[in-house]
């Protein structure tokens, strides 16, 4: 039987529900604040008077849901509590901006505003559209947190009332939880909110397996309930004997962290040890919190027996949310691993209210809070965030979810950085031009390649020089959102310099074969290079892939009849590109953290394109094979055969920088030294390494030098050759 209307009993069920509303609010709500609220509840009722759910219920039913999670679950005050109110009136009704700022101010109406453009993103676009979405909505927390925040609960009551969706919708929404709204609230501290997003995820994307865990629990529920009990009621005997005041909970894995689980360890749900844990929530001034935490700590190691490999220190050195407390794995009755954790009451509650408790706690203090601290850090990434949107949001995704590991500076400070960051990550997170200018990095006293992965407890000294520039081979290895924008920002601000000097060579070249570099020329020659854009052209002369032979050639395909009547026909010049952005021309694919060249085929199973991100993995007959890194077999692979993995990248050999060895053999003179070191640097090239020997008449030179590509070599080569007094010129490696 459907939804029934019945105006007596809604309107009767609105006022309730209006009421549990201020009932059940985090923050005291002074007579000002209630004010506010019904101002907004009264607008937001005949706003969506005509409105109904696809339930059949009255819309404003959402819009108080929505609120009451923003009050009670995410505990922010009254300002967000009216814009959760008024969250789509902007976007559903005839009220405008204006109208909000008139009614409310303009703090509200700019909250709304953020929430209005959010849900005017394309609902049913492609995957490079959806990603422009997100980055849209990633960068309001440029303007104010709580649009997200907001969006977040908006999000949640969504999930929470999705069974009348067709299941199309169900996925597609789902998907878009799992993939960006839950790692968002991990990372903002909502960890309640988080795990009910992930479980609701994981209920429409994969109902046999979430029915089947969810029927595991509740039939093991009372046996559950009773082990608790047992276990507990040792601990509190002990607690109660110590004079602490607290409370003991039992709480069971969410749905979606057994199956994480599951998956990850290849095990059974009946084989996943830690399906539940403790929580001691206990009472304490900010005094003696630490101490306290440690004696409990002590009480539970006594009773039962630790696992001394499980045991983590958040109090410490809290996590970047915000989040404190200590976690002891013990072995509890029956041979059963039991997770405990212990929180203060203060702890408990930044813990499940993350930034609002925070702030509640706060009370001036000026030291930067790590959620602070993020919010800025991130704010500064997405200020330089520029290109691809698909890019962005993985590079911004990874940046969510990821583990954390503690690294000391030299003077003993301590910077938090991603699990999985490298040396240079960590340079980018002292300073951006410490990054940008990074030539080394020292790791526990000893030097160490920038690509070396770093562990909690590493202490690194950068060393810098004015000379170094970021190179392509970076991004290979880095992993924070901050360092990969970074990099790619100086890499684009490098091709632009590049380009305008190739601009400048180019037209010298042209004039002396008595061409004008007319935008008509200038196009003919991005067609008969087979090049996208103007900048492309310039770009590639200035690296000099494109040398005065193939210039030349270009002179004199234009004077002959045919080029004219190519010209005319075929060379519509007007269209082409002049945007900056050198066109990537994947031709090249290189393996492990050396880069080398090795050889390949791509795999069958997932069909791997130039440019796809991919891996390799060295099969037994068949050699290295090439997969994409969402290939259906990849977590397979990955997980059962981790040491047959190497990392694979694509590449423009237009843009790769290596390294050359050269030979110098001649006659030994006044100047010679000189001559050769002034044409290695007139061509824009490092000189990494220098060993000369002589006898006085003849001498003999090895030079290592980082070169852009081959034609950069041979030019340098023939230049060399044309030396007085040089009679050979080799590469050796």
């Amino acid at each position: 039987m459907g939804y029934v209307i019945d105006p007596e009993l809604e309107n009767k069920e609105i006022t309730r529900r209006y009421k549990d509303l201020l009932k059940d609010s985090y923050q005291h709500l002074s007579d000002e604040d209630k004010k506010l609220i019904r101002s907004a509840f009264d607008i937001a009722v005949e706003a969506h008077s005509e409105q109904r759910r696809k339930t059949g219920e009255p819309y404003i039913y959402h819009p108080i849901a929505v609120a009451k999670i923003v009050a009670s679950e995410i505990g922010l005050g009254a300002v967000s509590i009216a814009a959760a109110l008024l969250h789509d009136v902007v976007e559903d009704t005839d009220y405008t901006i204006e109208d909000m700022e008139r009614l409310f101010g303009e703090k509200i109406a700019k909250i709304v505003n953020g929430l209005t453009k959010i849900s005017r993103m394309s609902k049913d676009q492609m995957a490079s559209i959806q990603a422009e979405n997100f980055r849209k909505m990633l960068l309001t927390l440029n303007d104010d947190v709580r649009v997200i925040l907001i969006k977040i609960a908006d999000r949640l009551h969504n999930m929470q009332t999705m069974d009348s969706m067709p299941a199309h919708k169900q996925i597609k929404i789902s998907s878009e939880t799992l993939y960006i709204y839950a790692p968002l609230a991990h990372r903002l501290g909502l960890f309640n909110i988080k795990t009910e997003l992930e479980d609701l995820g994981l209920k429409y994307t994969e109902p046999e397996v979430y029915n089947d865990i969810e029927a595991k629990i509740i039939a093991n529920k009372d046996n559950q309930i009773d082990y608790i009990d047992s276990f507990s009621s040792r601990l509190s005997e002990d607690l109660r004997k110590q004079g602490f005041n607290f409370e003991i909970k039992g709480r069971t894995k969410s749905i979606f962290s057994i199956r994480k689980k599951m998956r990850s360890q290849g095990v059974r749900y009946e084989e996943v040890y830690d399906k539940f844990a403790i929580r001691i929530i206990y009472e304490s001034d900010e005094g003696n919190e630490k101490f306290d935490a440690w004696k409990i700590y002590s009480i539970v190691t006594d009773n039962y027996r630790p696992n001394p490999s499980r045991l983590r220190d958040w109090i410490s050195q809290p996590k970047t949310t915000g989040y404190e407390a200590l976690h002891i794995t013990v072995m509890g009755p029956e041979g059963r691993w039991v997770e405990v954790q212990i929180r203060s009451k203060r702890m408990n509650e930044i813990a499940e209210k993350g930034y609002a408790a925070h702030f509640k706690y706060k009370q001036g203090e000026v030291n930067e809070s790590g959620l602070e601290g993020w919010l800025n850090r991130l704010k500064d990434t997405l200020e330089n965030q520029a290109g691809n949107a698909v890019d962005f949001v993985e590079d911004f995704k990874l940046n969510l979810y990821a583990k954390e590991i503690f690294i000391f500076t030299p003077k003993g400070d301590i910077k938090s950085l991603p699990k999985g960051s490298s040396a240079l990550d960590f340079a980018f997170g002292v300073h951006t031009d410490v990054g940008l200018k990074c030539r080394g990095v020292k790791v526990n006293g000893k030097l160490t390649p920038l690509d070396r992965v770093l562990n909690s407890g590493d202490q690194v000294e950068v060393i810098t020089s004015e000379n170094q520039k970021p190179s392509e081979r970076w991004l290979t290895f880095v992993v924070t959102a901050r360092a990969r924008a970074k990099i790619r920002q100086a890499l684009k601000e490098e091709e632009r310099k590049v380009a305008e000097y190739g601009r400048e060579i180019l037209k010298r070249k042209l004039r002396h074969l008595k061409i004008e570099p007319t935008d008509k020329t200038l196009g003919a020659m991005v067609v008969f290079f087979k090049l996208k854009t103007t900048f492309d052209l310039f770009y590639r002369i200035g690296v000099g892939t494109i040398d005065n032979t193939q210039i030349r050639n270009f002179a004199n395909q234009q004077s002959s009849t045919f080029a004219k009547f190519f010209r005319r026909t075929k060379s519509d010049t007007s269209k082409v590109v002049k945007k900056e952005e050198v066109s990537t021309n994947y031709d090249l694919l290189l393996f492990g953290n050396d880069n080398e060249k090795l050889e390949y085929t791509l795999s069958k199973c997932c069909n791997p394109i130039p440019g796809d991100k991919v891996f390799a993995f060295l099969t037994v007959s068949e050699g290295i094979k090439v997969h994409k890194n969402n290939c259906p077999n990849a977590i397979s692979m990955q997980s059962n055969y981790a040491y047959r993995i190497m990392k694979a990248t694509w590449v423009d050999s237009t843009k790769q920088i290596f390294k050359v060895t050269l030979s110098i053999t001649g006659e030994d003179g006044s100047g010679m030294l000189g001559n050769i070191t002034r044409i290695i640097s007139n061509n824009n090239v490092n000189i990494n390494n220098l060993n000369i020997a002589g006898d006085g008449s003849l001498f003999e030179g090895k030079f290592t030098i980082t070169v852009q590509n081959r034609t950069k070599l041979r030019k340098i080569i023939n230049q060399l050759q044309g030396v007085k007094g040089v009679k050979r010129v080799k590469r050796i490696i």
